[in-house]
């Protein structure tokens, strides 16, 4: 008897530890798609998927990627960012390119992979900027205010990526515009999406909760279309 009242408490603790646990992810998961759809609905409308339409801002941000894909071959995300910031100078959308990646070693540097990329499509050193700093959609966005002091900015990326990259600039200060470029077709991208969508999450609370800063920051950078015009004054002509 002792035995079997112990074998009966087991179970009954056991069905009330799978409720509690049961619980508990379906509350995370609901306040995940809570703060998603949050993200969602501060952003909404600002995001446009053709190149040739996407908004007139003095400066285009690009995000970093990796170049090639671990099991070989061109990524198509990197690709297509390339092609459109390079369309996105040559058409005027854009006076001038920061390049925001990761530059975590020697052997793996993403602003010197995309100068590289664009410089292969014409596009004129004096016209990029490489912030070698932007480890993270954070740190890029918050760096461009923070460091370059950029107001007005396209932001480039594909469309799964720019909401939260949206929502980041508006807690930075940024008056920002999203130009979404072709996602293209790469294995485990079910994972990128859920990555994302716990990426948004985690943007909230960077936000607004645990007060994040960007990992490296640094003195201050002018870009090249904001410096004063040399040899004359100030509205002379």
């Amino acid at each position: 008897m002792p035995r079997e009242k112990s074998r009966r408490g087991l179970k009954r603790w056991g069905r009330r530890l799978f409720k509690w646990c049961l619980v508990g992810v379906v509350s995370v998961l609901a306040v995940v798609v809570a703060l998603n759809l949050w993200v969602f609905a501060k952003t909404a409308g600002r995001i446009q998927h053709d190149t040739l339409l996407c908004a007139t801002e003095p400066v285009g941000l690009v995000f970093g990627t990796a170049e090639g894909l671990r099991g070989g071959g061109h990524n198509p995300y990197f690709t297509a960012r390339m092609e459109a910031a390079a369309q996105l100078l040559r058409l005027g959308h854009v006076r001038h390119l920061l390049l925001s990646g990761d530059n975590r070693t020697r052997y793996y540097n993403e602003p010197i992979a995309m100068w590289r990329a664009l410089r292969a499509r014409n596009v004129a050193s004096d016209d990029m900027t490489l912030d070698y700093a932007g480890f993270s959609t954070f740190d890029s966005v918050v760096r461009a205010r923070r460091i370059f002091g950029v107001e007005h900015v396209l932001l480039v990326s594909q469309a799964w990526h720019l909401p939260r990259a949206l929502f980041i600039a508006d807690a930075a200060g940024l008056k920002a515009q999203g130009c979404a470029v072709p996602g293209g077709k790469v294995s485990g991208e079910w994972q990128l999406w859920l990555r994302e969508w716990l990426a948004r999450a985690a943007a909230v609370g960077d936000l607004y909760l645990w007060g994040r800063d960007p990992y490296f920051l640094g003195p201050p950078e002018t870009l090249p279309i904001f410096e004063p015009l040399k040899g004359k004054a100030a509205g002379e002509e």
